[in-house]
């Protein structure tokens, strides 16, 4: 039996990114998704999942397999899954995924930038917290945290609650998909924890030969889903991504 989510709410598009970037991930022919079987304005229809108790060897399989996602590469830092148009969403927000020359740019313009707006909008970020925010920003414009890395195909979302313990090979589900930075889902991976998640980034820094020093980086790229949260939930999350800023302002 499928499983349909419905929404008559639903914004132009958001149904069609979701399936959009479903296939543009399995087309890489990694880390195993979500089968999508219809979708239309108000609805997707998708293969019902059924988990079991996650284990070591299946957190290392998911960790070979998304460094195999992230090798098959995209057009450009910020490009949009074929087929899904410039308008994505995070969660129930848009955010636009538009092409980039540079990951420092794309993500202060498209990622960090429009949420910061609007968590000082709600309250969440305070004077002094957007000045920090800023300052990140703008060392990430001029190009200071960007790497010899080519786009890598992400998730976007990549979330405990975005990959399901199915027997054998996880699934992801619910991807905000774009042309982005690895260590981007790797971040989303860690901000709320996920089972075995050591072993999983030892197997995945294996596979894809990350540098020594990139958890260093978790912090930076966590400051996109934290100004999300602070825009959604408030509760503390526009502190935290002040926090996550201050090690780089």
């Amino acid at each position: 039996m499928d499983f349909t989510k419905r929404d008559t709410r639903a914004p132009e598009g958001f149904f069609d990114a979701e399936a959009a970037g479903l296939r543009w991930l399995g087309e890489a022919h990694g880390a195993r998704v979500v089968t999508v079987r219809d979708v239309g304005p108000h609805h997707i229809t998708l293969e019902r999942l059924q988990t079991h108790p996650p284990t070591v060897s299946e957190a290392e399989e998911f960790g070979r397999a998304l460094a195999q996602t992230h090798a098959a590469g995209a057009d450009a830092w910020g490009a949009p899954p074929p087929g899904s148009g410039d308008g994505g969403f995070i969660g129930p927000l848009p955010q636009a995924n538009l092409p980039c020359a540079r990951w420092g740019v794309f993500y202060a313009h498209h990622r960090v930038r429009p949420f910061l707006e609007q968590a000082v909008e709600r309250g969440a970020v305070d004077s002094a917290g957007r000045q920090v925010i800023e300052r990140v920003c703008e060392r990430l414009e001029n190009g200071d945290f960007d790497d010899d890395s080519a786009p890598a195909r992400i998730h976007g979302d990549l979330w405990s609650g975005n990959v399901i313990t199915t027997p054998g090979r996880w699934t992801m589900i619910d991807p905000s998909a774009h042309g982005g930075h690895r260590i981007t889902d790797l971040a989303m991976l860690s901000l709320f924890g996920n089972a075995h998640l050591g072993a999983t980034f030892a197997a995945y820094a294996e596979a894809a030969a990350l540098e020594p020093n990139w958890r260093a980086l978790i912090p930076l790229h966590q400051l996109h889903p934290l100004l999300v949260h602070a825009v959604l939930f408030r509760a503390g999350y526009g502190a935290s991504a002040v926090a996550a800023a201050e090690a780089y302002a």
